[in-house]
């Protein structure tokens, strides 16, 4: 009599579990606003991955660094608070040196080209985030960055004392060769940051340009082509794991077409930023002979002091994939 009554309960405590092991609600965080097209391919990927899985696997996107600040996403999924999360990659550089190969000029100067190089170094940038107990879904590149200034830059000189925005430890260390002031300044934080004189130009995309409306505080933007880097998209890999395979599988498949989706958003927005920079009264230019030797010899020493600091495996990938340029 007792198995007769204990039976029914007991499947329905099964019925839950597996109910409650299929139905998944995740948080992800992104330093980005709902303008640019990085943000916009993360609410796609969410989309697609809650279609794919018929709702058993929900992503709800915070962006614009309204849940979690940049410099803490990848720390709060490596604990498991949220469970996926998109920074700009060379912001890790302080773990590993192979996190600003993006950020080396002459290195990539061409969407073919940095897409080769994130196949090349995925391998070694996804042993690092398993070894913290995450995995990387995809990356997707930026458009070039530039120099925004309120100034035609004609003259390497101009840089001297410069308060330049740089988001990243190299780009601050790129601004450091050329006699400029480095300034870490979120992009969200870009506006304010030049009305309060705390910055009198940055480098950054087009793309970013456009979005933070650059014509209301600089004038001219020099397309210097200096590196394509890379915002990447990872997850704890706890969280991966509770998946049933089906949803594992739905995920990555998901991840597979934000990737590519994402690379083409970014050619797309290339062009159409560097249109809305000219038609609100932007002029853009290429470096001239003297400026370009300027970026030139910063960059070589950029990349000297990067060499001194990764290790042999590290510039083995790289010279591969030079060669194979």
């Amino acid at each position: 009599m007792q198995k007769t009554l204990a039976t029914p309960v007991i499947l329905a405590a099964a019925i839950s579990v597996a109910a409650g092991a299929q139905a998944a609600e995740w948080t992800m965080a992104t330093p980005y606003g709902d303008a640019s097209f990085h943000t916009k391919n993360v609410k796609q990927f969410a989309e697609d991955v809650a279609e794919a899985t018929n709702g058993e696997l929900r992503i709800n996107v915070h962006s614009g660094g309204s849940l979690v600040a940049h410099g803490e996403i990848k720390p709060s999924v490596r604990r498991g608070t949220i469970e996926a999360g998109e920074v700009f990659l060379s912001v890790l550089s302080n773990d590993d040196p192979i996190f600003e190969v993006d950020t080396l000029p002459g290195v990539a100067g061409s969407y073919e080209e940095a897409f080769a190089l994130w196949e090349a170094t995925k391998p070694i940038i996804s042993e690092q985030f398993a070894s913290q107990g995450m995995m990387p879904l995809y990356a997707v590149a930026w458009p070039s960055q530039g120099i925004y200034t309120d100034f035609e830059l004609n003259d390497p000189e101009r840089f001297e004392g410069l308060r330049v925005r740089a988001p990243n430890i190299n780009t601050q260390r790129f601004v450091d060769n050329l006699g400029g002031n480095p300034t870490e300044t979120e992009e969200s934080d870009i506006p304010t940051a030049f009305s309060t004189g705390r910055v009198d130009a940055m480098i950054t995309s087009t793309s970013t340009g456009n979005a933070m409306t650059a014509w209301d505080y600089v004038s001219h933007y020099t397309d210097a082509n200096l590196w394509l880097p890379k915002n990447i998209v990872f997850i704890n890999q706890r969280a991966f794991d509770r998946l049933d395979e089906a949803t594992q599988e739905a995920l990555l498949d998901a991840a597979a077409r934000a990737e590519e989706r994402g690379w083409q958003m970014s050619r797309e927005d290339n062009d159409a930023s560097a249109e809305a920079l000219q038609e609100n009264g932007m002029t853009i230019s290429t470096p001239n002979e003297e400026v370009a030797a300027a970026l030139q010899a910063a960059g070589d020493e950029l990349f000297s002091d990067w060499e001194t600091r990764a290790d042999d495996q590290a510039k083995q990938v790289l010279e591969e994939y030079r060669q194979q340029r």
